[in-house]
Formats: C-alpha cells, structure tokens, sequence
C-alpha cells in the first residue's frame, strides 16, 4: 500500500472526523462554560448593585425620618427661652445615639453585603440533562 492509499483508508478518514467532532465539541464546551461565567459575573454586578441601591434607599429613608423628626421638636420647642441650647443638647444626643448604632450595625451590614456578592450558587442549566440525555454530550 501506498502512503496515499492509507490516506484515503474510510476506517482513518472516519476516526479524523470523529477526533474533529469531538475537538468541536470541546470548543463548544468551552465557549459555554466562558458565557456561564461572563453570565456568573454579570448576576454578581447586579447583585452588588441592588445591594448598594438598597443601601442608599433604606438611608435616605432613615435620612427623612430623622428630618421630619427634627423638624417637629424644632417647632415643639421654638417657643421656649432657651430653645437653641435644648435643640443642641438633643441634637448631640443624637448624634451620639447615631453613632452608636452605625458602630453596632456596621459589622453586619458588612458581611451582608459580602455575603450579597460571595454567596453564588451555580446551578446546571436543565437543557444540560436533556443533552446529556441524547449523548450529545
């Protein structure tokens, strides 16, 4: 036989298109593995995201409330002698009383937003098992 012979042997041709099919099928593999990452990512953004407008939603709520309340001792007390020094005494009551609570709530808020963005579950896509089901994987 000749080098030209084996060449066009079918067993031969046929074990190369089945190695080509199944390098085909790894960079298929490959390439959906590397969108589920990108995909995995993209969720973690967004994830992050929403944690930090919740964030800034549940502060400025908390902002307004404080207002309001300040504004209405402002007006209980406004009639009274010796309103400023009342008004700056709660005032740094308060703030005292903030700070204590931002101290006592910032470990958690932390790790909630750690956990927020750390905590990703991945999940098989269904269609993997229907695949699989037919050995085209």
């Amino acid at each position: 036989m000749s080098r030209n012979n084996s060449i066009t042997d079918p067993h031969q041709a046929s074990h190369i298109h089945m190695e080509s099919q199944g390098i085909q099928q790894l960079l298929v593999a490959e390439k959906k593995a590397a969108e589920k990452i990108a995909d995995a990512r993209n969720r973690k953004v967004k994830r992050l995201k929403q944690a930090k407008e919740e964030a800034e939603a549940e502060i400025e709520k908390y902002r307004a409330q404080r207002e309001k309340s300040f504004l209405q001792y402002e007006a209980q007390y406004a009639q009274s002698d010796h309103v400023e020094t009342k008004i700056q005494h709660d005032m740094e009551m308060q703030m005292q009383n903030y700070k204590t609570e931002i101290e006592k709530n910032k470990d958690r808020v932390i790790e909630d937003l750690i956990s927020y963005v750390t905590d990703v579950e991945p999940i098989v896509n269904p269609n993997f098992f229907i695949l699989k089901s037919f050995n085209k994987i």
